[in-house]
């Protein structure tokens, strides 16, 4: 592979591409439009927006986070977006740089890993849903990513998928036999089935750990913002399962 520097500034840049098409997704799949083929347009105005007003970070920072044609305000979260996924990219790169079977095949699939994760948090964390649209090609990705570094039939990433989906949907039945109500959402166990497509069975009871850790760090801050706290909050476990995977990707399951 070419030196980490550079592999690492070609995955910011290529994430800072991907980040727009994400931050697309994120505002039209919750309202239903079509992701592909649609072009991009001013919420305020409704005109198409031209390709300059479309350059990831650039154009956002040049219009001075205001729309090219109407002068209205654009919400920060694009150039957030854009940018958390450039930095997933360049992260990728050099978190793979130190493995020993470091390559661009290694590299392109941590960031396809990311940059969906990203989505799926983001969508979870504003909508508290987790469409099928977007965990079912997570494990789809996974189990091909998976099975090219290993030369064949990923048995443990198969297995993985199946123990996820049946952990969290035990888990959740469990819980609405016992309490009498939902207590996951009906794409929780789709997306842990698609983690473990790419993380393996035995990575699954980190990324719990892990999510967990996330979720209890997320209310013991609000504790500490003196915000209210009750059972009946809902949170988003999808986020926080997204967060469990990605660590557990990059730095392997716990205690091994």
């Amino acid at each position: 592979m070419p030196s980490t520097v550079f592999v690492a500034a070609v995955m910011a840049l290529l994430g800072l591409i991907v980040g727009s098409f994400l931050a697309a997704v994120s505002v039209r799949l919750p309202r239903d439009e079509d992701i592909v083929l649609a072009r991009s347009r001013c919420m305020s105005c409704e005109r198409q927006l031209a390709a300059r007003h479309m350059v990831p970070v650039i154009s956002w920072l040049v219009l001075r986070g205001r729309c090219g044609w109407c002068r209205a305000a654009i919400s920060p979260r694009y150039l957030l977006i854009e940018l958390a996924a450039g930095g997933l990219g360049a992260w990728a790169a050099l978190a793979m740089a130190a493995r020993s079977d470091a390559s661009w095949l290694t590299v392109g699939a941590t960031a396809v890993l990311g940059w969906q994760l990203l989505l799926i948090a983001l969508i979870d964390a504003e909508h508290f849903w987790l469409p099928d649209e977007l965990t079912w090609p997570l494990a789809g990705t996974g189990l091909i990513a998976t099975g090219l570094m290993a030369g064949g039939v990923p048995w443990d990433q198969v297995i993985g998928a199946v123990a996820g989906f049946g952990l969290l949907w035990l888990i959740a039945w469990g819980y609405k036999r016992a309490r009498g109500r939902e207590g996951l959402g009906g794409g929780d166990p789709f997306l842990m089935g698609a983690v473990g497509a790419w993380v393996g069975w035995m990575g699954l009871p980190s990324v719990m750990l892990w999510a967990c850790a996330v979720g209890f760090s997320l209310v013991l801050a609000r504790l500490i913002l003196r915000r209210r706290v009750s059972g009946a909050d809902r949170l988003p476990f999808g986020t926080f399962l997204a967060v469990g995977a990605w660590l557990v990707w990059l730095l392997g399951p716990l205690g091994l």
